[in-house]
């Protein structure tokens, strides 16, 4: 797989690292030249200095032939538009983008040609309200650009899904339990699998159902 990576700052730089460690073909673009020329003796990888945000620069980098492209910059205005020109003029079948600005985060979706963006604010929050928040729906993580969620809620005691089989939950059709972590153990969901305080349940779930899987598993 092809990978073009915009921006050679600490976050694009080890992703490509990682990527290329994984096989795939890595290109990390950067508009600063001498940052490019100081990391080619440091990196097993392609790179060109080139500004992300100008068609003709990410024509010559190679974009066309790019499975996924990342807008990994410091600077939400250039994500975004390096994540048009990727989706608009080079039809990049997958485009992930880096959101700086948490406030900026709802500018990211498919108007803009983004897949997935990912705004580490946001997951950094999340997280910590996963480990503090007992009884509440926390939404971990945005998939396919926003229309679904993976959601995590721990059961509280008075939670209506305790003591009830998987399967006679009333989950919506568009909604689905993934895992149960059960007192550090992964439970695997089948429908016979009863529910207790204090698991750990995530959910792939919908804009549309994201308040029925609230209702099953937190309450009214």
């Amino acid at each position: 797989m092809k990978v073009a990576i915009c921006g050679a700052g600490n976050v694009g730089t080890s992703i490509a690292t990682d990527l290329a460690g994984e096989g795939h073909e890595v290109l990390l673009i950067d508009k600063d030249v001498e940052l490019v020329e100081r990391l080619r003796s440091q990196l097993d990888l392609t790179l060109v200095a080139a500004d992300g945000c100008e068609v003709s620069s990410l024509d010559a980098a190679g974009f066309a032939s790019v499975d996924v492209a990342i807008a990994a910059t410091g600077d939400d205005e250039d994500n975004l538009v390096i994540s048009l020109l990727s989706k608009q003029e080079f039809a990049v079948p997958r485009v992930i983008a880096r959101v700086n600005n948490s406030k900026n985060q709802w500018l990211f979706n498919e108007s803009w040609g983004v897949d997935l963006s990912v705004c580490m604010p946001l997951v950094m929050t999340a997280l910590v309200e996963e480990a503090v928040s007992v009884g509440s729906l926390v939404r971990l993580l945005q998939l396919e650009r926003g229309h679904a969620s993976l959601v995590e809620v721990t059961l509280a005691d008075g939670s209506p899904a305790v003591g009830v089989n998987i399967a006679h939950l009333d989950i919506p059709r568009d909604a689905t339990i993934v895992a149960v972590v059960r007192r550090d153990r992964l439970v695997v969901p089948r429908g016979d699998t009863v529910l207790e305080p204090g698991d750990e349940v995530l959910a792939l779930v919908t804009g549309q159902s994201e308040s029925a899987v609230q209702s099953v598993l937190v309450g009214d």
